[in-house]
Formats: C-alpha cells, sequence, structure tokens
C-alpha cells in the first residue's frame, strides 16, 4: 500500500475530495492511505502558532521550521526503515510538476507532502527537511492543498487496481503520452463526443459516426499528432 502523509494547517479540506470516486475506492480497497497531520498538534506554544513575521521585513507571514520539523520526524519513526521515502514540499519556486514526476514518485512506498501557506515557508524547511520543491504551475496559490491533492490523484493512478476497468483504455491513459522534452505540451487526448449527434446545430464528427474502425483510428491519430 502506498500511503500520503500530508501535512497542512487545513486538515479538513481533504477528506471531502479523497472519499470519493477512484480515489475512495483505492482507499476502501486498500490500496492507497492518506494520512493527514494538522501542523499545529506540533507546535509548543499555548497559541498553536505556526507563522511568525519574516527577518528583514516584508509583507505576510511565514510558516516555521521547528513544527513543520517535530512533524516530519514523527511521521518518520511511523514509516517502516525500509521503505522508500520522499518528503516534498509544496513552493512557487519549486520544480514545475510533470507526469515525469508522477511516473518518478510512484516508486516511493511513503510520500510526505508538506502544505505551505502564507507568504511562505522558512527556506530551512526546503534546505533541511524536504527532499524536493514542487510547483504545479506558473501560478501562485494560497497554500498547499490543491497541489497536494493534484499529486496524490496524478500518483494513484498510476498504481495497479486504481483505476480499475479503466486501466484497460492504456492508449487513453495520460501515463502513456509521448513527450519530446520536458518543457513540450503533450497531445493527451483526440476530440470526444457523445449523444445527441447533432445539438444546436453542432455535429459530430461523420467519420466517427461511419462504423469504419480504422478510419476513425485514422482520424483519432491524426487529431492527437
Amino acid at each position: 500500500m502506498k500511503t500520503f502523509h500530508i501535512v497542512t494547517i487545513f486538515p479538513d479540506v481533504f477528506e471531502p475530495y479523497f472519499s470519493k470516486s477512484i480515489l475512495g475506492r483505492a482507499r476502501k480497497n486498500k490500496l492507497i492511505e492518506t494520512e493527514i497531520y494538522n501542523l499545529r498538534d506540533w507546535t509548543r506554544d499555548k497559541h498553536k502558532t505556526v507563522d511568525d513575521t519574516p527577518y528583514g521585513g516584508g509583507a505576510g507571514m511565514i510558516l516555521k521550521v521547528e513544527p513543520i520539523f517535530w512533524c516530519v520526524e514523527e511521521i518518520k519513526k511511523k514509516i517502516n526503515p525500509d521503505s522508500r521515502t520522499r518528503v516534498i514540499l509544496f513552493s512557487a519556486k519549486g520544480k514545475k510538476y510533470t507526469q515525469r514526476d508522477a511516473e518518478r514518485l510512484a516508486d516511493y512506498n511513503d510520500l510526505i507532502l508538506i502544505c505551505g501557506r502564507y507568504e511562505g515557508v522558512d527556506e530551512r524547511v526546503a534546505e533541511h527537511i524536504a527532499d524536493e520543491e514542487i510547483s504545479i504551475g506558473d501560478y501562485v496559490l494560497t497554500g498547499g492543498e490543491l497541489p497536494a491533492m493534484a499529486l496524490v490523484d496524478s500518483v494513484s493512478r498510476l498504481i495497479p487496481g486504481v483505476l480499475g476497468n479503466l486501466e484497460s483504455l492504456s492508449e487513453e491513459s495520460f501515463s502513456d503520452s509521448k513527450f519530446e522534452n520536458e518543457n513540450s505540451k503533450p497531445n493527451l487526448e483526440y476530440p470526444q463526443y457523445t449523444k445527441p449527434a447533432e445539438f444546436n446545430g453542432w455535429k459530430v464528427p461523420e467519420i466517427l459516426l461511419s462504423g469504419h474502425h480504422k478510419e476513425i483510428e485514422k482520424w483519432k491519430n491524426k487529431k492527437k499528432s
């Protein structure tokens, strides 16, 4: 079983997503496990302080290194020492996440995901606690919770059995897309349609209604090229 350990100050946002559809079924079938850790539980002051003002001035608040360190250390103590483990910090300055990263991370047994918040995270987390920093795109989010969900989703679907019957549709799988280089956008899919064949004057391409499977495959491949 692959376990995702998620460190966050908003633990309640994950369950509604992880309990539904494919991920919910994967958890029920014990293919994946999601453990959520409220960072405030690893603070040591009465106010449960997780952030503070930045040295040198600047706007916003910075997540403190101490509770993150204490939390990650406790998580590691729970993990089998023989387990392949990776600690990931979600950060706007991190390496852009790609399908290749999903495939690489799918080989780990335990992934510890640190969700940044506010203006940033104390740099010592990136330097001494995390194995790598990841960004899911060239834009800034208010925190790492959505990136964590995206990573869990993209990695989980690569685990045998998670997609169920959908796994037989390998030619339609994102993981089978061809990448020319790290910066190229892959052709992920051909256009798809369903009933009705015409709506509001918008028609489904005639070739898809023809029943000529070889010609349809040619059309699909052309649209993906």
